[in-house]
């Protein structure tokens, strides 16, 4: 029987109702490392007699994709396709699908939730009483204060309608800026020097650039307010993290968050252990609601490609 790889980790923990459409449809599943984000080795080993893909945030690069000789489609269960090989995909005729918007609202909902914890000290001030403590950590409030979004897609502009209904000013950059979105309250699309200059705190809503360069390093750190708050729920390598931590010592940056780590779990903890950090464990689209949207466009996306390109394979 064709078999389907699946290895988004909550669907390989403990499965999900949406998959028996896969079964349904004449596929087997294989699960690489249930509840766990696979390894090179352990794609590898199970790649070759694979016909569709449904893939979480691992890796999948050329080597992989050599090994892929029935491959047909991948399919994410998320928006990101940076962590593919997207020309040894196009090269192998390997068709790539993308579950957008899917997990918008959840990851919007940390992004909020992260510059909460972040500008009231919460994380801090729990771990201090926890532990015997009394640490009266003085806040700030949100209203007058500007949020710059880094990307205004479909989580920033949920992200920005957040902030407006916190009496927030919102300024926005974006590579294709949409002229259609003008939400009620202070919203406008921005330079990205400007919104870097001109917020109190930033939320990161973007990919990763092609070059692997950091969308924050050491100059935009230096050209942002003292004392801003710096909001990453997209992708780690999206901010120099040794520029980082050096502003976060010396006061330039008051807080810091992540949730997306590029090897997960994360090898490097120097950014975790920082006491200005909230970290969590890539939690943005894991919600009930979040999961059960990308996972049945994931799936609904991959059996319309199977279909499509055996359909195809039959008229030849």
């Amino acid at each position: 029987m064709e078999y389907v790889l699946v290895t988004p980790r909550s669907l390989s923990k403990s499965g999900h109702p949406s998959l028996e459409k896969i079964r349904a449809a004449g596929f087997d599943i294989v699960y690489p490392s249930p509840g766990a984000q696979p390894t090179e080795a352990q794609i590898l080993a199970a790649i070759p007699g694979a016909v569709a893909y449904l893939a979480g945030v691992e890796p999948i690069g050329a080597g992989v994709l050599e090994k892929a000789s029935k491959l047909r489609v991948i399919s994410r269960n998320g928006t990101g396709v940076d962590a593919i090989d997207l020309d040894a995909a196009k090269a192998r005729g390997i068709e790539i699908r993308r579950a957008e918007g899917a997990n918008a609202r959840g990851v919007a909902e940390l992004a909020f939730g992260h510059l909460l914890a972040a500008v009231r000290g919460i994380s801090s001030s729990d771990a201090a009483l926890k532990a015997g403590g009394w640490n009266r950590q003085k806040g700030r409030e949100l209203e007058g204060k500007t949020l710059g979004l880094l990307g205004c897609g479909k989580i920033g502009k949920l992200v920005a309608r957040f902030a407006l209904a916190f009496d927030m000013e919102v300024l926005a950059y974006d590579l294709y800026p949409d002229s259609a979105f003008a939400p009620p309250g202070s919203f406008r699309f921005a330079s990205f020097k400007e919104v870097v200059a001109g917020a109190d705190f930033i939320s990161l809503h973007c990919p990763p650039s092609p070059d692997g360069r950091p969308l924050i390093g050491s100059s935009e750190i230096a050209a942002m307010k003292k004392g801003a708050i710096v909001v990453n729920t997209a992708r780690q390598s999206l901010v120099d993290e040794a520029a980082m931590l050096a502003a976060l010592e010396n006061g330039q940056i008051a807080a810091y968050t992540i949730d997306a780590f590029d090897i997960e779990p994360p090898e490097n903890r120097a950014i975790i252990v920082c006491p200005k950090v909230i970290a969590t464990p890539h939690i943005g689209g894991f919600t009930d609601e979040s999961v059960d949207r990308a996972t049945d466009v994931a799936v609904d996306n991959l059996l319309d490609s199977l279909i499509k390109k055996k359909t195809i394979g039959l008229a030849r």
